[in-house]
Parts: C-alpha cells; structure tokens; sequence
C-alpha cells in the first residue's frame, strides 16, 4: 500500500509541476516615503483639514493584489505620513467613483467586517520580520495588532491610539494618531522604519497595496517600503496603570442543607495592571491581585474520548502578545500535520485554572472555581536589535475546598503553592534568512498536604530549541524545526500514576518499547518535528518529520494529547492566482502521510486531498477526501492491547455565497467511514446584517455517530488468558448531536457594543450490543450473549463464559442525554481612550439524563424549564499615562 500511496503522490507532484514561471514581482518596495513635521497641532476628527495634509504630495501609486492581481488600483488613494515629537500620524483621502456604494460596516474594536479599510503596516525595527499593524475602517472601527514571522499577524495586541473617518462626495477620508508610546524600536539618530498600506474596496473585494506582493511571493514584512524623516524621535518611558474595580453576583442551584452554598453568593474586587516601557525596545507588564476571569463563557462539549479538550485563552493579559512565545513556527509560513498533534510548550490556561487535587470524603464540598494567581509579570521585547526575548512569571496561591461531614467543617488543600516561569529567545540573521532561539519553562509546587504529592507533580521543566533557514536568496525554500525536552518529578506513586495516564499508556501489555517502573521518581522524554517547505511560487511543497518519545510530557504548564509517536508527511499543491470566467482563485492538494509508536506499529496511514475555489461570482467552494488504510490503534483499549484500525475513507465539503452581501448562507457536510463505524455532519451558516452596525448569525449544526467499539470499561479477570488476565469492554454506541452557536453584534458607536451569545446543545448516546476484545492485535470482538456467554439487558450484567467459572461483570448504565444551554450578554464601553466599562451576564443550565433516545421535543422542553445559574459581573477600568 505504502509503495502505491508514493507512486499516486510522485504523479501528482508530477502533474502539478508542468507550469511556466511566474511573471508578477515585487512593486514598490524601493519606495522611500518622508514623514513630515508637524508644525501646528493635527486634530483627529477625519477631515484633513489641517496644513500638513494640504500641501499636495501624497503617495498615490497603489497596485491591486485582488480582483486583478498586478493591476493599477480601481480607485485613487492618496496618502501622507506625519509626525511630532509624541506621535506619529496619517492622512488618507480615499477617492470613490461611487461614493453612495462604500461599504461602511461598524463593528466592536478589533473585530473584522467586510467593509472599506485602509491599514498601515509598520516596522519599527527595520528587522523585515516584525512590527504593527492599525486598520481604520470605512464606519470608525479601529483594528490593531502586530505582524511576526514575516507573514503572520495577532490581533491580541491592543494599543491605545486614535483614528476618525469622514465622508464626503469624493470617497472617505481617514485619519489616525499613533503614539511612539505605543511601539518598541531601536532609538538612534537617524530613524528607517518599513511601511506599508493597504486599502479594501469591499463592494469590489478589491485589496490595493501600496508596496505589492504577488501571491506566489514569499514574505510580507520583508518586502515592506522605507520610511524616514523623523529623526531622534523617543519612545519614553511610557508607563502605564490601569486600575480596575470588578463586582461579581452569582446566583447559582444548591443542595438543601449545604452550609457552604445558600444559592447567592457576592464578590467585590480591586487590582491594577501595570505597563511600562524599559528603554526603547522592552515592555514589562505587571498585575496586582488580577482580575483574570473570562468575559466570553466557553463552549459546552460532549467528549468520549481518554484525551484532554484544548480551549482557547481568552483573558487579555496572556493573549496580548502572545506570538512572542510562540515556539516551532519560525520561517516557514505553512505547518500542516496529520494526526500529528504538536505539543505546546505554554499552554496559558493551565495558570489560574481549576484546583486539580482532590478533596477529601464529605458531605458536602465546596470547591473552588479556579486558583487565584496572586502576582504575575510579563517581559516583551528585543535586545541588541534582533534578539526577541518574552518572559512570565506567575504565582499562584494556595487553595483549599471547604469540606463539611457530620456536620463539622473544615479545609482541605486542594492546589499547592505554585511557581510558573516562561523564557522565549530568538535570533534572527540576514535579513529573516536564517533564525534561531529557545524557549524554557519551570513549574514548581509546594505542599502542605502530603496526600496531593500522589496526585499533582512536584516540578516540570521543559526546554526546546527551533530555528530555520532559506536554502537561496528569494526564500523559496526552507528547512525549519524544533526539539525539546521534559523532566518531570514526584513521589513514586505520583509517576507511576502518570505512566499510565492516556497520554503514555506505558501498561500495555503487548508493548516491548515500554513498561512501568514504580519506582521511578521523575520522567524525562524527548520530541521533535523538521519541515522543509517550498513556499514560493504557484507551486509548493510541505513536508515534515516528527517524533514524540513515550515519556515526553509538557502538560504541566503546556498542552499535548499525546506521546509514543513517529510522524511523517509529504505534501504538495499549486495555486492558480490569475482570474478567468469561472473562477479568481483556485488551488489543489495532496499530501501522503504515516504514523507509528516507538515498537514499531503503523498507527496511520493515507493520502490526503484538498482543494479550495473563489468563483468568479464570490461564491467559495472548499472540501477535502482522504483513504486510510489498515493500521494498528494502541490506545482504543485504554492502556490495553493493541486493536485494528480497518480502512476508511472521509470527506467534507464547505459552500458559501458572496461575503459583500448583507446575507451570507454556508452550507457544509461531511463523513468518516470505517466500517462498520461512521459518522456524519451537516451544518449551516448563516449571516444577516439587516443594518451596518448590526449583525446576527446562526450557526446549526447536527451530526451522527455510528461507533463499533467505543470503550466501557476494564475487569480484571485471570481467566482471560487471551488479553492478559483482563477482560476490555466496548458497546455499539449510536450518538446523536444537535448544537448552534447564536450570536447577535450591535455596534452603537466604535466605542460601545452589546454582544449577545447563545449556545444550546442537545446530545444523545445509545449504547447496545456490549462485547469485550476477543484477541490482541485484531478487531474481533466477543459480543455478550453469544458463544456461551450471556447477558442480562434489564440489569446490564454479563457472564463471559455462561455457566463457567468466570466471574459476572456489571456494566453500569453508559446510556447518555445530556442537554445545554450556555450563553451571555456583555456591554462594552470604552468611554476614554484605553478606559472600559464591562456589564456581563452569563446563563447555564443543563440537565442530564440516563436515556440513550435522541427526543428534541422533550429535550428542549425540559432545556428551559431547567433552573439556571446566573453570574452578572461589572468591570470598571481606567488608563491613566505617564
């Protein structure tokens, strides 16, 4: 099969690769733009009123990257830079054949719409790699961030800075004042920056830009202009405080009796964060008694699984900035993986999250939500000009669950006292050309309670090293990577227990490569992953090698699924860039892939396909297809045997109308068949603005699951000499998911926005037909009541052998309807620049029951006659400058 999938994969290359070369280049990036002093005070109102932008000599000279890639711009744009000894500035006149058609879309800040914008792009260092971005949209909003990796961007940046818009019978005006205050760079006596512009004329899907970059090219920031003029500028000190008042309500259900829950309960808080530049190029961040709770609720999930669901981080003080310690993506633009899962170093949430000890036997507990997290700090920034160095450091306190049991209560430690540090570096030669760095992380604990060493590590470290560089001058090819290490420590039962969690399985019976050694009192692995990319042109490559040692494990301050893993890919495609009647855009590819553990078993294998197409009308059409052939699976049993994974085959289609128009329908489908399991999806998506400032979306979804063997339970039992003395259960489960996510957008001004959310989940789980693993190594099972054995459906008990010596085995009840509803109001104001008002309101309710029939009617019925939890929370902020 493998000898098949290379020859069909060289075929394809082969097919994709007979093209000419390309004939777009570069344009404009040899421009030097001058930035004027300003003589007399610019107000921000949009209107271009004042001398500096009256004077005549813009830039004008815009190239179109869509709908006519290379072409001069549809519209005129005329541009000027400016700046004072605080600030820098900019005047754009938009012109517009058609005035009355801009499309004008108000949005909350950083939140993108299909409207007309204009962006500048910055980089302060002249490091090609690096900087900033401010975007100003056709109704006010105002979108900032900061670009990394040459061609990557993060929106988590805020900055405090200004913008206004007008709009006359010429087109639209925009004008922005940018704070040095704001943004890091090397302070000398003659300043060159790289810029950029890039004005959207959404009614057309047209994207001008005053440097132009052809699709096909590698890079972004490295491509950028030169701008000068403002000589010995200063950043300042800049120092920042922005104290915070928080009030919390949480009326939530109880149990009658419970000392520690009266259904109410009232939280006032206070803290401050601080920002602070250190020179010209670092910004410390700092917090006292933060306030990191979440304004927008998770989502509701049903996971089967034996592995960890990954949330995203949505507290500002850790995702600002963030793509500083991003580590393993440098270089190159593109990082696929197939069922490859790359560890993360820092995952942010495991600071602050919920208590993971155990408390101890009671009558009634109360446990706490999350771990307070009493001081933390943050270092961002560059040294000796191309050194990116970020560091975090966080304490977080001890907690207790308050426990109470005949009637007498007391405390128990539930989370020790805790240490976590982060240090990101990386250097940068030539230009972007080549890069190297390192990230290290600490976790350190101290109990009080000798009963959590059995259950939380006493120290995790981890570091890695990854780096990149261009094999020529034009960045056309690329060999990026990384390897790391962690070492874990704990008391002997501690490390036993975390051998065989599901992210090692080291107790598998049948595994040569490992064993469990109690006597082990830390664990150290080993991981990796090396691409290299053909990222320049119609024509591309991504391949890459990865390796994940059994023992590796980062999640105590990091995320992973899971260890014991080889991984491999190549894959291929082209892009068609250059419109025709049919289509704008269009690409294809494919991609053949493995896997295996360290015992040399292939745990995946298949081709992959994937395609995407804009059409001419701006309808888009993405899909993907791929064949799996038979494999081994060494975690179906749950630290088991190893079972068969049969062939299969997927495939996904996503259809989508016209994103400029005031509605927008998606419609997607998919499968995934291994028989005799499968499942399907069908979802839809759909987007209404009945008013510029006002968006409401709906997004249904329902899908079905059909699997063979989805795992109970274990017994140990000596007579099941076939699978090592243990008898590994597994049921048919038929499941049944019906979910949306509602949301409703109203932007009253760029300032203040109201954002409803509204999540309902209904979830059903059927199971039936329950047998146990015949014989390792294959995908035969033993059903119950057949073959001498026997079961009872009214009491869920089996007996393997009837009437042999083997004992019954109880299987509980796994028969599942699980309902939800989620959701919350949040009122944002920004009243002064860097100042806000938050009004939160959060609802949940859910209600599970031990039936495996799907019944929406009933189900919803009972969703809203369920007794709520309602959490109203008020956040006051206040930016004060130095």
């Amino acid at each position: 099969m493998t000898r098949f999938l290379l020859l069909a994969f060289t075929t394809f290359l082969i097919t994709l690769s007979v093209k000419g070369a390309d004939s777009l280049t570069v344009k404009n990036n040899d421009v030097v733009i001058l930035a004027l002093k300003v003589i007399k005070p610019i107000t921000i109102d949009g209107k271009l009123d004042e001398e500096v932008w009256q004077n005549g000599g813009g830039f004008e000279n815009f190239i179109q990257r869509d709908p006519i890639e290379g072409a001069v711009a549809s519209e005129k744009t005329s541009l000027k830079l400016a700046f004072d000894e605080d600030a820098l500035y900019l005047g754009v006149k938009m012109y517009d054949s058609s005035p009355d058609s801009i499309l004008a879309r108000l949005s909350r800040r950083d939140e993108w719409v299909n409207s007309d914008h204009i962006t500048l792009y910055l980089d302060p260092y002249n490091d090609k790699r690096s900087g900033y971005f401010f975007t100003l949209n056709a109704a006010g909003t105002l979108i900032d961030g900061v670009l990394f990796n040459d061609s990557w961007d993060d929106e988590s940046w805020d900055g405090v800075w200004e913008g206004k818009i007008s709009v006359d019978d010429e087109g639209w005006c925009a004008e922005m004042r940018i704070p040095f205050s704001q943004m890091r760079f090397n302070q000398t006596d003659t300043m060159v920056w790289g810029v950029n512009f890039r004005r959207k004329i959404a009614r057309k899907n047209e994207w001008d830009f005053l440097v132009f970059i052809p699709k096909t090219e590698s890079g972004f920031v490295s491509h950028f202009a030169s701008l000068t003029g403002f000589d010995n500028i200063s950043s300042s000190s800049q120092f920042e405080i922005i104290p915070y008042v928080t009030t919390r309500a949480e009326y939530i259900q109880f149990d009658d009796g419970d000392p520690f829950n009266d259904g109410s309960k009232y939280t006032p808080g206070a803290g401050a964060d601080f920002r602070m530049g250190v020179g010209s190029n670092l910004t410390l961040n700092a917090t006292v008694n933060p306030d990191f709770g979440q304004v927008e609720i998770d989502p509701a999930v049903i996971n089967l699984s034996d592995v960890e669901t990954f949330f995203n981080e949505k507290r500002p003080f850790f995702i600002e900035g963030f793509s500083t310690f991003n580590f393993g993506y440098g270089g190159a633009r593109s990082y696929w993986g197939f069922n490859w899962g790359s560890p993360d170093f820092l995952y942010s949430r495991r600071i602050g999250r919920p208590p993971q000890g155990s408390a101890p036997d009671a009558d009634y507990v109360d446990y706490p939500n999350g771990t307070h997290i009493l001081a933390a700090g943050k270092l961002t920034g560059k040294l000796d000009d191309n050194w990116n160095i970020g560091t975090i450091h966080n304490v977080t306190k001890r907690e207790y669950a308050r426990i109470s049991k005949d009637d007498i209560q007391s405390d128990a430690e539930v989370e020790p006292l805790a240490y976590y540090g982060v240090l990101r570096f990386q250097k940068e030669f030539n230009e972007g050309r080549n890069g190297i760095g390192g990230i290290s992380t600490a976790t350190l604990r101290n109990f009080k309670d000798g009963r959590l060493r059995d259950e939380i590590n006493k120290e995790a470290f981890s570091f890695g090293m990854d780096g990149w560089t261009f094999f020529d001058e034009s960045k056309t090819w690329v060999l990026a990577g990384w390897a790391g290490v962690s070492h874990l420590t704990g008391n002997q039962k501690r490390i036993t227990d975390l051998q065989q969690d599901s992210r090692h399985y080291f107790q598998r019976p049948d595994a040569s490569h490992v064993s469990v050694d109690s006597n082990k009192t830390s664990l150290t692995g080993y991981a990796g992953r090396f691409h290299i990319n053909k990222q320049k042109g119609n024509f591309f490559v991504n391949t890459a090698f990865g390796f994940i040692t059994p023992a590796f494990d980062v999640n105590d301050l990091g995320f992973m699924w899971r260890a014991d893993k080889l991984n491999w890919h190549a894959g291929a495609g082209y892009e068609w860039t250059d419109p025709t009647d049919v289509y704008r855009y269009s690409n294809l590819g494919a991609a053949i892939f493995q896997n295996y553990d360290f015992g040399g078993h292939k745990t995946w294998e298949g081709i992959f396909h994937f395609g995407f197409m804009e059409f001419a009308n701006y309808y888009i059409a993405d899909w993907n297809a791929a064949y799996y052939t038979e494999t081994f699976n060494n975690t179906r049993t749950r630290g088991g045997p190893l079972t068969i994974n049969p062939p299969g085959y997927q495939t996904s289609i996503w259809l989508a109308s016209d994103s400029r128009k005031d509605w927008e329908i998606g419609v997607g489908a998919g499968t995934f068949q291994t028989s005799p399991s499968y499942d399907w999806f069908v979802e839809l998506g759909f987007d209404w603005r009945p008013f510029p400032n006002l968006l409401f979306s709906i997004n249904p979804k329902f899908s079905r699951v059909f699997e063979y063997a989805q795992y109970i339970d274990t017994f140990d039992d000596p007579l099941a000499a076939n699978t090592y003395g243990k008898r590994y259960v597994f049921g048919e489960l038929d499941q049944k998911t019906l979910s949306a996510s509602i949301r409703l957008n109203w932007t009253f001004t760029p300032q203040l926005s109201l954002q409803l959310y509204l999540q309902p989940l209904i979830s059903s789980g059927n199971y039936n037909n329950f047998k146990e693993l015949e014989s390792p190594g294959t995908y035969d099972f033993i059903k119950y009541g057949e073959n001498g054995s026997t079961f009872d459906p009214e009491t869920n008990t089996a007996d393997p052998d009837g009437n042999g010596p083997a004992e019954e085995i109880e299987i509980s009840n796994p028969d599942f309807n699980f309902r939800s509803l989620r959701g919350n109001a949040v009122l944002r104001w920004e009243y002064l620049p860097g100042s806000v008002i938050y009004f939160v309101w959060t609802q949940t309710r859910s209600e599970e029951e031990e039936i495996g029939e799907f019944q929406f009617n009933k189900s919803m019925s009972r969703l809203f006659a369920a007794e709520p939890d309602n959490i109203f929370m008020v956040k006051v902020t206040y930016w004060i400058n130095f």
